[in-house]
C-alpha cells in the first residue's frame, strides 16, 4: 500500500517523523483524513489527537492545536506542543486537569484567567484520552 511521510514539529523539535498509510486531524472546520496524493491545503488544527494509520495499527499523538500542511507526498503538522501516545505522563495530566477545573471555578466567564483556565483543561483531556487515561 502507498505511503505518505508525516512530520510532527514542536518548536523544541520534531516529536515524530514516519510513514504511514493514512493520517487523521481535526482541523477547526472538521475531520481530514488524508491518504497519499491528498491535494495541497493548509488548515487549523484544535486541540485534538492526530492518528497516524498504518499496517492496521494506529498511533496517536497529542497535539495542542497548530496548523497542518499538506502536500501530495508529505503531512506536516506543527504544533505549539505533542506528545506520542507512550510519552504521557498520566499523573501529570491528571494534576494538570484538576489545577484546571479549580482555576475555571474560581475564575469569571469573561475574565481572561478563564479562558486559559478552559484551554489547560481541554489540553489535559486531551493528554487523558490519548494517554489511555479517561
Amino acid at each position: 500500500m502507498k505511503t505518505i511521510q508525516v512530520s510532527v514539529v514542536t518548536p523544541d523539535g520534531a516529536v515524530i517523523e514516519t510513514d504511514v498509510e493514512m493520517v487523521s486531524v481535526k482541523a477547526v472546520s472538521g475531520e481530514l483524513g488524508i491518504l497519499p496524493g491528498h491535494i495541497p491545503l493548509v488548515a487549523p488544527l484544535t486541540i485534538s489527537a492526530v492518528r497516524l494509520k498504518s499496517g492496521g495499527k494506529t498511533e496517536l499523538v497529542a497535539v495542542s492545536g497548530g496548523f497542518v500542511e499538506v502536500r501530495p507526498d508529505k503531512v506536516t503538522i506543527l504544533a505549539q506542543a505533542a506528545e506520542l501516545a507512550k510519552d504521557i505522563d498520566i499523573d501529570r495530566a491528571r494534576a494538570a486537569k484538576e489545577r484546571a477545573e479549580r482555576r475555571l471555578a474560581q475564575a469569571k466567564a469573561d475574565d481572561v484567567e478563564f479562558k486559559r483556565a478552559e484551554l489547560a483543561l481541554k489540553r489535559a483531556m486531551n493528554r487523558l484520552r490519548v494517554g489511555g487515561g479517561l
